[in-house]
């Protein structure tokens, strides 16, 4: 027995000095002289910290803060919650199946509806059967997108302006529809020259698009839209690659609740149902009125995908859209309007409560994307270990994560390594900074991690291999 413990304490005392060899090279390289680093491991059977560099200092942490939200929305909505749009009317039905009133979308900040990802992609056609099987033939009054459970910000004020307008920062509203996306294609001719549009999808009416693109020798897409939050003219600037018949470059979609009423008219006219008033959204209907509280009758109640399933592609493909509106939700039921001071006073309080200490953690946005937040190693470290200990979700929390060399934004990684497909976590990519958080597990050993590096002296490829390499090393 006295010979197993000084086995032991000697391997323990071997891996130590390895893993603190292997942080000095890490902390020391050449190519992060220049940056700030906040890094920890520890070993989740031990509770022992295995590495660390300042894990209490605050840095940028790009999109490892998805997993801030998502566990947070995981914690207090439950895995099976899912968001409920309605369908209703006010004013009255009359015998004849004239309905003088409003038709009402009312939404609750549902990522999924009319989503490429995922969700019931028919769900207009079925609006539209329960509209006809309630009786309703024409409409003497307007059909109406309520986002009002959001507030009416849209663009999170700490993005950067070269970000909102883009697809991957999209205006985030109590309706969201298609992704929020616009997809505008471009015939790009010889260098020098203006690109053409040639088409947009989804077809939204009253869009203007200011082009100043021109068509260079680059080979991605360079291009950037612009605009404020719900305005109809944007503006594109940058460059694409020259002489190719069909470039498509996605910007944000201008106001969905706004396309979303016009489509389901659209299907309503096809389907034989008359409107005599205007497809608008509920900003629209209300400018210049002042309106007393109505009653509305639902015809339908359409929910979502469970928010298990909503998470993983939050997680796993790192959607900034999805997390958005996932994060401003955790403040809807509360309050009159969701806002994103409210759902991040939410978050403080929920992980405060938990006993991790929030004064590392300064978030202004759900999904990582604002250079404005900052979070420590500790912090992420921490949350990441609460779930996978202490979670009542820890299954559909673990599930939503990237997996090295397999699945989503770490698929790229650890292949052909020990980590391959061992290394489940989050990764976190913006200008000048890498980070990763997650679980690393190897021989029956499980560690919980987060390294954070901002302004590296080198490219940010270069800097994913120089941690690539540093997880290998101190997990062996």
């Amino acid at each position: 027995m006295k010979l197993y413990a000084a086995l032991l304490l000697a391997f323990l005392s071997l891996t130590s000095l390895h893993a603190s060899d292997v942080l000095n090279r890490f902390i020391n390289h050449p190519s992060l002289r220049t940056a700030t680093i906040s890094l920890l491991i520890k070993d989740m059977q031990t509770g022992k910290v295995v590495a660390e560099h300042r894990s209490g200092q605050a840095a940028i942490p790009a999109s490892t803060m998805k997993v801030v939200t998502t566990a947070t929305a995981l914690e207090m909505l439950g895995p099976e919650y899912r968001y409920e749009t309605l369908v209703s009317y006010d004013g009255q039905l009359r015998a004849d199946g004239t309905l003088d009133g409003n038709l009402y979308i009312t939404g609750s900040g549902d990522p999924t509806l009319g989503s490429s990802k995922m969700g019931d992609n028919q769900f207009l056609s079925k609006w539209a059967s329960a509209i006809q099987e309630a009786g309703i033939k024409r409409i003497n009054g307007n059909i109406i997108g309520d986002d009002s459970c959001f507030d009416n910000e849209g663009s999170n004020p700490k993005w950067t302006w070269d970000d909102i307008g883009n697809y991957y920062a999209p205006g985030i509203w109590g309706i969201a529809y298609k992704d929020n996306t616009v997809a505008v294609t471009f015939h790009s001719g010889a260098i020098g020259t203006t690109p053409a549009i040639i088409a947009t999808n989804p077809q939204v009416p009253g869009m203007t698009i200011n082009n100043q693109l021109q068509s260079t020798k680059v080979n991605s897409d360079k291009a950037f839209f612009y605009g404020s939050p719900k305005s109809m003219e944007r503006a594109v600037r940058g460059e694409i690659p020259a002489n190719r018949p069909a470039f498509v470059v996605r910007a944000e979609l201008p106001n969905p609740a706004l396309l979303l009423a016009q489509d389901l008219e659209a299907v309503l006219i096809n389907r034989g149902i008359e409107t005599t008033g205007l497809a608008m959204d509920i900003d629209m209907y209300q400018n210049g009125r002042l309106l007393a509280p109505l009653n509305r009758t639902t015809i339908y109640s359409h929910l979502s995908v469970p928010l298990r399933e909503i998470i993983k592609e939050a997680n796993q493909k790192s959607n900034n859209f999805y997390t958005e509106q996932i994060f401003k939700t955790l403040s809807r039921d509360k309050n009159r309007a969701a806002t994103n001071k409210r759902s991040i006073a939410i978050v403080q309080q929920y992980w405060r409560s938990k006993g991790l200490d929030t004064s590392e953690l300064f978030m202004e946005d759900g999904s990582g994307l604002s250079p404005a937040n900052a979070v420590s190693a500790r912090f992420l470290t921490e949350l990441m270990q609460y779930m996978y200990q202490k979670s009542s979700y820890k299954d559909e929390f673990f599930n939503s994560l990237a997996v090295a060399g397999k699945v989503g934004t770490l698929a790229g990684l650890m292949k052909n390594s020990h980590l391959d497909g061992k290394m489940i976590g989050k990764s976190g990519t913006i200008s000048r900074v890498r980070s990763y958080t997650g679980y690393l597990t190897n021989q029956n050993r499980e560690w919980v991690f987060a390294v954070i590096v901002n302004n590296p002296a080198t490219n940010s490829w270069q800097t994913l291999r120089i941690i690539e390499d540093f997880l290998k090393e101190v997990s062996k």
